[in-house]
């Protein structure tokens, strides 16, 4: 075998196992926590009320709810997100409890508690959220795809332990 097709095969393999895309361990936690400040910033404009801040952290193409029928696009996500951005009948909170950033250095996932609670009754209910997250050609991280557990009644303890467990800012690795 000539040393130019052992070169190719050896890059050939390489690709397909991820390595040429690998990224640098520091790289990767500076995404992460890239990934955690934005995850953060997409909760409060929900907190905030703000629909124009919330629609820029999504990616136009994006999908939610994708374990069911999905709702697809920037626009129609952010028309059926506008009672829980407007928080008037049900307010939700989250936070990020894990972000892990794929390969590519262009992907990453994240996932924690979702707070949802009843103004009118003052009724709280848990559940979770996962999202997958680009980071498109201008550097910005939007999400691409978004889901949830179905969120259960929570007593006063697990409210507790919500609020506790948030953090501000990127844990240590």
């Amino acid at each position: 075998m000539t040393t130019l097709l052992r070169l190719s095969c050896t890059l050939a393999l390489g690709l397909l196992a991820g390595d040429a895309l690998a990224v640098p361990p520091e790289t990767t936690r500076q995404a992460e926590c890239a990934v955690w400040q934005r995850e953060l910033s997409f909760a409060q404009s929900v907190a905030d009320h703000d629909a124009a801040a919330f629609a820029e952290h999504l990616h136009p193409d994006a999908a939610f709810g994708v374990s069911r029928a999905p709702t697809r696009g920037r626009e129609a996500i952010t028309m059926e997100w506008a009672p829980l951005i407007e928080g008037k009948t049900l307010k939700l909170r989250w936070y990020p409890a894990v972000v892990t950033l794929g390969g590519d250095g262009r992907t990453a996932y994240s996932s924690g508690p979702a707070l949802y609670e009843d103004p009118a009754t003052g009724e709280h209910r848990i559940g979770r959220f996962g999202s997958v997250w680009h980071r498109g050609d201008d550097g910005t991280w939007r999400v691409l795809f978004d889901d949830g557990v179905s969120p259960q009644k929570a007593d006063a303890a697990a409210v507790q332990r919500f609020h506790e467990g948030r953090k501000a800012q990127c844990p240590p690795a």
